[in-house]
């Protein structure tokens, strides 16, 4: 039938040839330009089943391939564009749609995508939040500001931290411990292992051998860097936010040992001392007190030099009251996704075929493989029910040599196990993480539970089970959606503090890491990249912390907690449909770089207001002295006149109180005019069964800096009589240039 059709493909073709050759009308003219046979050649990109051998021989495959739906030879050359033999196995060539599609019903090809032409583009979390490289920028004081990150270190040889067109001008005094190969874009770098343990997995100096830090430090200031990609995935121009600023980094985490409080303490001291403008630390803080957290510590610390501190929330969502690092003086992050994701497909010997989630870079060699389930090849019966999941030392080699394995998600790293025992990939069946993808170092994809189902019962079900898993694809999808990971509130420090505070992207983040660990770091993995994809509210943060920066660049003057109102009242809302937690899941909502730098009001604080609130939570003033640096405070002083939380935060949160027919709060704050003279008017949305009075209703502002007081009361019935439930309302000031959007959270959490 291939024949036969390929027959007629030609014949038609020698007739196209004598119409080129046979004058024509216009009218003529007109009828071929809509004749059903068009012979329009576009670009195409075809994936072939097996990995590259040796160039030539991928070559002489290809141009074989394309000779079986070309006419001769000579015009399979003349239409290749590119062969890929490298680190895959595939080739561009011009083809007609029919000849792509016979190319794609080969059994020698995986598949067959249109080239698509895009535009030079970041490694898009940035554009995708609208902070396109042409974004206004303030440089002179941009290339002044050094942002400090407590992580894993740095790889001062990336490309992101190279300091071509740097000076070392920087005007402030340090004391900062000099890189091996020190630059002025790298303006310091210190570790700190106080334990004086050694770690047989790490390094004694800055240098980061895990690939976290980098990722952070790329994604927050790292210069551009166009074409980076991983293995041709996300392929971009990789950049931080403020790609002028200066990087000073902090080793605090270990790969053995961890992150320990007197290290972190000790880093972010220095930092303090040092003078940088910005701390980013993608690290979880203790669900303790806000007094003796060491992060909340040090932060409030930096907090009485003028920095601001950004952190990460969590990684064990989506459970209620799981956000962390939720002291009101951090600036606490959530994760996003953007619209793009990572897929590989699985296809069953029966023909049915599966879309699964993962970074998938090689693919099984993009044939057939038997497949069996973990636990159909336990090395014994004591360890069926632990094979099921593909833990180390519960499959036997003999029965996973050669094969593809179906594993139930018990814990990462499952590819190892099912790799080390001889296998060839894995399809995992999970419930959880299947908007993240993993990277595997075996061909794997990850599937839903209705899937894995499918996929066990035709392991079942037949006496030869065969499957193959297809490299991975970049797909569109809908975001921003709140990462299935990221923690979620309630504070479980405060009822009444609204945390996290903002969310942005922190799925599949692409930056800079060290070739000195490997992509999955386990243990018999060979794949490295300069560039890799990670997730975890550990990527947004440092999203956060280059918006922070970026403000200051604008804002010099400006206190952390304007930095922080401003990017908080500016954020995108985020829809509660998809986000059925949300402002537990999204704060104030998406990160909007450009909006924070104009927020035309701004909810400020100093130290003083904190300290308040902390008196106002039940703390004593012995236990909070040693934050503001006095033998003690006199918190009875303090209470009288501060509202419901004492704050003057730009978020508002009422815990109801069931049982009670109702619950009142009253919230005092005071905004500042940061615009041009301007009258702002309150719109209030409350949901049914929730009252919201705002007094006044309007603000007027003759000046800049100009301060306004106004009270907002909250009075709620109980929400409901099950164990938690929220409702969301919102206070927004609008004028006619800016509007200011505060999120209102009701909320009850029995016990």
């Amino acid at each position: 039938m291939a024949k036969t059709f390929r027959f007629l493909i030609l014949l038609l073709r020698m007739l196209l040839v004598l119409m080129i050759l046979i004058p024509v009308s216009s009218e003529e003219e007109e009828t071929k330009v809509h004749s059903p046979f068009t012979w329009e050649q576009n670009f195409y990109i075809v994936y072939l089943g097996d990995g590259p051998s040796s160039k030539g021989a991928a070559v002489r495959k290809h141009l074989s391939l394309l000779s079986s739906v070309k006419a001769s030879e000579h015009d399979a050359k003349e239409s290749m564009v590119y062969s890929y033999t490298k680190s895959f196995n595939a080739f561009a060539a011009k083809l007609s749609s029919d000849e792509a599609q016979m190319l794609k019903e080969l059994d020698e090809v995986a598949s067959v995508f249109p080239n698509r032409y895009h535009k030079l583009h970041t490694t898009k979390s940035w554009d995708f939040i609208g902070f396109p490289q042409t974004a206004k920028r303030n440089l002179k004081l941009e290339r002044d500001i050094i942002v400090g990150l407590l992580d894993t270190g740095i790889t001062p040889q990336s490309d992101s931290f190279k300091d071509d067109g740097f000076d070392f001008n920087v005007d402030r005094s340090c004391s900062w411990t000099a890189l091996i190969e020190f630059n002025s874009k790298l303006v310091g770098a210190k570790y700190f292992k106080l334990d004086g343990n050694t770690d047989p997995a790490d390094i004694l100096s800055p240098i980061d051998v895990d690939g976290h830090g980098t990722h952070t430090s790329s994604t927050l200031a790292g210069n551009l860097v166009p074409n980076a990609n991983l293995y041709g995935l996300a392929n971009g121009t990789a950049r931080g936010a403020v790609p002028s600023a200066r990087i000073a980094t902090y080793k605090v985490c270990w790969a053995s040992s961890g992150c320990a409080d007197m290290d972190i303490l000790a880093a972010m001291d220095d930092a303090t001392s040092d003078g940088v403008d910005v701390i980013s630390i993608s690290i979880g803080g203790a669900t303790g007190d806000f007094v003796t957290d060491s992060i909340s510590v040090g932060a409030f610390h930096a907090l009485k030099k003028g920095i601001i501190t950004v952190a990460s929330g969590g990684n064990d969502g989506p459970s209620l009251g799981s956000v962390s690092n939720y002291a009101p003086w951090l600036l606490t992050v959530a994760a996003t996704g953007i619209d793009r994701q990572f897929r590989s497909a699985v296809k069953l010997g029966n023909g049915k075929s599966f879309s699964g989630i993962g970074i998938n870079t090689f693919g099984s060699n993009e044939k057939f493989y038997p497949i069996v389930s973990g636990a159909d090849v336990a090395i014994n019966a004591e360890s069926k029910e632990l094979a099921r999941f593909c833990y180390d030392n519960t499959l036997d080699p003999s029965k996973v040599k050669g094969r593809l394995v179906y594993c139930l998600l018990g814990e990462f790293g499952a590819d190892s196990v099912v790799k080390g025992t001889g296998g060839v990939g894995i399809v995992l069946e999970s419930e959880q993480y299947l908007d993240t993808a993993q990277i595997y170092m075996a061909p794997a994809t990850m599937v839903n539970m209705t899937v894995g189902e499918t996929v066990d019962k035709y392991i079942h079900s037949t006496r030869s089970p065969s499957a193959v898993i297809y490299k991975s694809h970049e797909v569109k999808v809908s975001a921003p959606f709140v990462a299935s990971f990221s923690s979620r509130g309630p504070n479980a420090g405060s009822q009444h503090l609204l945390k996290p505070d903002i969310a942005a992207p922190g799925v599949d983040i692409l930056a800079a890491y060290t070739l000195m660990n490997s992509l999955t770091g386990l243990k018999g993995d060979t794949q490295h990249s300069k560039f890799t994809l990670m997730s975890g509210t550990s990527m947004a943060t440092p999203h956060v912390a280059g918006v922070a920066a970026y403000v200051k660049s604008f804002h010099p003057t400006w206190t952390p907690a304007a930095i922080k109102s401003a990017i908080m009242t500016t954020a995108k809302p985020m829809s509660q449909r998809v986000n059925k937690e949300a402002e537990f899941a999204y704060g104030a909502g998406q990160l909007n770089p450009t909006g924070a730098i104009n927020p035309g009001l701004i909810y400020d604080m100093d130290e003083m207001t904190y300290i308040q609130f902390l008196c106002h939570e039940g703390y004593s003033g012995p236990s909070i002295a040693h934050l503001v640096g006095k033998k003690s405070i006199n918190c009875s002083s303090l209470l009288p006149g501060f509202g419901y939380d004492a704050l003057n935060y730009p978020s508002m949160q009422l815990n109801v109180i069931n049982g009670r027919r109702q619950t009142v709060g009253v919230f005092i704050r005071s905004v500042t005019n940061v615009g041009p003279p301007s009258v702002y008017n309150a719109t209030i949305k409350a949901p049914k069964g929730v009252e919201i009075t705002v007094n006044p209703k309007r603000l007027v502002f003759t000046r800049s800096l100009q301060k306004r007081c106004f009270k907002v009361v909250v009075k709620a019935k109980p929400v409901a009589s099950t164990a938690f439930a929220m409702l969301s309302a919102s206070l927004v000031w609008k004028s006619n240039r800016h509007t200011v959007r505060s999120p209102i959270v009701i909320y009850s959490l029995q016990d």
